[in-house]
């Protein structure tokens, strides 16, 4: 390889002592080797060559005023013109200006020869060369540590003027330098706080500029600058990054602003030392969280081996097109008290199948059927289990759910759900304590922060990341999709690094659907003991997904019988066993036994025992229904048609959680309903 094709100075200069050693060899060197010496020497020789100059001004007096003040405004100029160079520089370039000017205007006008004109001339000359060539000499540092430059200009400016500059790293869009601060004098703490100066030094947003100490130092980091915004142009997305993969491989969701994929991962990773985790979507309105939770939704419904459960109070607006691909839903309210409730029951039930089959956390491997004998709940021999797929719980709105069932409401979930193969991820505005526990948002390690108010970036953010750069509330709602990503697997260097996530147009609402169709037919199905867990708390609210064919879509008209009702009807509906019923007929008349009052009408109250059978009956009517939580609130009307009161209605309630058909949840006044047995 050519001299000239190495790409740094240390490796040209390698290839420059492995020349040849003969005469020709060790004379091209040493040629070669001076020639960047030489300006200094050549600036000396024609200062010389210059003074000959005397043969004309030699005794002029105006000579003498030209010459003087050539070299002052020279010497000025100088000066001026090493403003924006480092101080050093500036000072040695003036005064080699100022002392060869002031040689020649003497040797100009009284002879190069005249008095101690010569030896000066002699002596100051090589030492001024010199003293460039040594500067030239100790500009190359093996060590990487820069002296002068620009780079000191712009500490000074920001107050870190005995800060040093080490090896820098250019890549495409990104700039690292290595930082030492001061001993004793400056912290890591100090850059922090000059990062927005910086920026307006350069010229930058804030976000282009980070800063990352080093762990093991309190006055070492790199500080790294990204010129330009790479994010202003939207990337759209183009379908699922690794269709049938394992949901432990990353999820890429965007790009980074030097280009490189935006990833995450939800399971760990035992052989690398990596957990698994929650996540918090959060960011304000038109921050971009619709999209952003579509990009990981697509993801996870496009791996083999993961159950997805989704509530969202929104009704599924943005994420009907996937809907036959999860394997539970639910619309808020009451479904999702239910999902909640059976969520927590599914996690004890989980890690202990993961347990008797020698599993410490969710493993690719716990999805197949264990006919490893090394992974097995027989003792000797492979049990030949069904496997156990990986669960992702979505509490999509959790603002909406976390005001239903009190601000803890997640708190046991995110504590106990990573070691059982269950991810929860929460989306919301605002995660403020006000709306959400401390102990849930510590219980969140992962964590995507989109858009925000500048006041909110705390409760996103940690501090750490925040002091390295990272400003969500720089962009608000005025960059959708704009994000920073926190998270297991990723190294801490990208966390003040901001990203973006993909664009979904409603021209990608064929491909969401094609996927969820690709799910419904090849994705996981419930293991028996997570099905089962969840059936017996949430009866027959969990189906599981629905079969290829049968997404469930919402609407009035179920086929074309009821089109043509509907039709006849002018829009109305009508019941198969009034069908036959002549709307112009006149009412029948009295009957015999009209006037018989019935222990259900108005003004009867019922005997305690009529009263307990109707009880035992609305529990049956609220089951039939599918609605497995209920409250005294739910009973009002109830109450009103059977004149009974609110704390009657709630003295049955904890009659029923004595006797097992209730069972208290995790909120005052709430109880969940245990299905009843059918007999075959």
């Amino acid at each position: 390889m050519a001299t000239a094709d190495r790409t740094t100075v240390e490796q040209q200069y390698e290839d420059q002592l492995r020349g040849a050693s003969d005469s020709a060899g060790i004379t091209g060197y040493i040629l070669h080797r001076a020639k960047p010496h030489l300006p200094p020497w050549l600036c000396v020789g024609g200062i010389g060559l210059a003074s000959l100059g005397s043969l004309l001004w030699e005794g002029s007096a105006a000579a003498g005023v030209g010459l003087t003040l050539a070299s002052v405004a020279l010497t000025g100029v100088t000066w001026w013109a090493g403003k924006a160079t480092g101080q050093q520089r500036r000072l040695h370039s003036a005064i080699t200006v100022a002392a060869g000017s002031a040689w020649l205007t003497g040797a100009c006008l009284a002879g190069p020869l005249t008095g101690p004109l010569p030896d000066l001339y002699l002596m100051g000359g090589p030492a001024l060369a010199l003293s460039w060539n040594i500067r030239m000499v100790l500009r190359r540092n093996v060590d990487g540590t820069t002296v002068g430059g620009t780079d000191k200009g712009l500490l000074e400016k920001v107050g870190l003027a005995r800060a040093q500059i080490g090896a820098t790293s250019v890549e495409p869009n990104r700039v690292t330098a290595k930082m030492a601060l001061e001993a004793g004098e400056q912290t890591n703490e100090d850059v922090a706080r000059v990062l927005p100066r910086i920026a307006s030094a350069l010229d930058l947003p804030k976000s282009a500029v980070r800063y990352m100490p080093d762990p093991d130092s309190a006055r070492r980091g790199d500080l790294v600058i990204v010129p330009e915004d790479m994010l202003a142009q939207v990337a759209e997305w183009e379908g699922p990054s690794n269709l049938g993969g394992s949901i432990a491989e990353p999820l890429v969701i965007g790009r980074y602003d030097d280009g490189s994929p935006l990833v995450i991962w939800l399971p760990g990773d035992p052989e690398i030392k990596r957990n698994s985790t929650h996540v918090l979507i959060a960011g304000g309105t038109g921050s971009g969280k619709g999209e952003t939770a579509l990009n990981l939704m697509t993801e996870i419904l496009s791996r083999r081996d993961v159950l997805l459960w989704v509530s969202d109070p929104k009704m599924f607006q943005d994420f009907r097109p996937l809907l036959p691909g999860m394997d539970w839903s639910a619309e808020g309210g009451p479904d999702t008290e239910v999902m909640v409730e059976a969520i927590k029951v599914v996690i004890p039930a989980r890690t202990r199948w993961l347990g008797a089959h020698g599993y410490r956390q969710w493993i690719p491997a716990a999805a197949l059927r264990q006919n490893d004998p090394a992974q097995t709940c027989q003792p000797g021999r492979a049990c030949g289990c069904e496997g156990m797929p990986f669960l992702v719980t979505w509490m999509e709105e959790a603002a909406n759910t976390l005001r239903l069932m009190g601000d803890d409401a997640f708190t046991g979930i995110a504590q106990e759900a990573r070691s059982a193969g269950v991810s929860l991820i929460v989306s919301l505005q605002r995660p403020s304590y006000d709306q959400m526990s401390t102990s849930t948002r510590a219980s969140l390690p992962s964590v995507i922060a989109l858009g925000c108010d500048p006041r909110d970036e705390g409760f996103s953010l940690p501090d750490t990341v925040i002091d390295a750069g990272a400003h969500p509330g720089a962009w608000g709602n005025r960059r959708p999709g704009y994000c920073y990503v926190v998270s297991p697997g990723i190294p801490e260097d990208r966390y003040p690094s901001p990203g973006r996530t993909f664009a979904l147009p409603h021209t990608a609402t064929p491909t969401m659907e094609a996927l969820a169709g690709w799910a419904q037919h090849n994705g996981a199905t419930a293991d028996p003991i997570t099905a089962g867990a969840a059936k017996a708390v949430a009866g027959q609210n969990y189906t599981g997904r629905p079969a290829l064919g049968t997404a469930p879509v919402l609407r009035l008209v179920t086929d074309e019988g009821d089109a043509g009702m509907e039709a006849e009807s002018h829009g109305l509906l009508v019941d198969p066993e009034d069908a036959g019923i002549d709307p112009e007929a006149d009412l029948p008349g009295d009957e015999d036994g009209d006037d018989v009052p019935l222990w259900e009408s108005p003004g009867y109250k019922p005997s305690p025992e009529e009263a307990r059978e109707l009880f035992a009956d609305a529990l049956e009517e609220f089951e039939t229904a599918g609605q497995m939580v209920v409250g005294p609130k739910d009973f009002i009307d109830w109450c009103d048609r059977h004149n009974l009161s609110r704390p009657w209605v709630s003295a049955r309630l904890k009659d029923a959680a004595l006797d097992g058909r209730l069972e208290p949840t995790s909120v005052t006044g709430r109880w969940r309903i245990i299905p009843q047995l059918v007999e075959a």
